[in-house]
């Protein structure tokens, strides 16, 4: 059933995603397989309507709900996930470097805003699962988070890393 959807409607709804998307490739094929992943569990969805119409809404929310998931994010997340990404053009010597200098500037945290960010961005832990992990409410999580990314963003411009 899926290879069927696929085959039918993949090529329109990647072009229609990519549109959305802004011409991002990689989130136009992450929202195409998404959709087509609900489609499969529900396929009771599916029954007795149209199923592009289905398909284009479901990719369409998805896309929304990315985009508003991004600007509910303090701006201050976005500076740090940029510094925290490895920049294309840069060889294995910068990227050392670069890691040396946020992994020193992460001991110079608190422990408690060091653990937040540790547990969010590199293992990659949802609010919920940070603070189930840590033992703190949900709350808290992004509190510390958004101060803990303030201080490590101060922390990484006083050695000269400013974004």
């Amino acid at each position: 059933m899926l290879r069927a959807l696929y085959s039918e409607h993949g090529g329109p709804l990647f072009g229609y995603v990519l549109r959305l998307t802004g011409g991002d490739r990689s989130q136009a094929e992450d929202v195409v397989q998404e959709t087509l992943l609900r489609a499969w569990k529900h396929p009771e969805s599916l029954v007795g309507r149209p199923v592009r119409p289905w398909l284009f809404t479901v990719a369409r929310n998805l896309v929304v709900d990315a985009h508003r998931a991004k600007r509910a994010r303090p701006p201050e997340t976005w500076i740090d996930e940029q510094l925290m990404t490895t920049p294309s053009g840069s060889d294995d010597i910068d990227r050392a470097l670069e890691s040396w200098a946020v992994a020193e500037a992460l001991t110079g945290l608190s422990p408690a805003h060091r653990a937040v960010l540790v547990e969010t961005f590199y293992r990659g832990r949802s609010v919920a699962e940070a603070a189930t992990t840590l033992g703190i409410p949900p709350g808290t999580v992004k509190s510390r988070t958004y101060y803990a990314l303030r201080a490590l963003k101060l922390a990484l411009e006083e050695r000269g890393m400013a974004p």
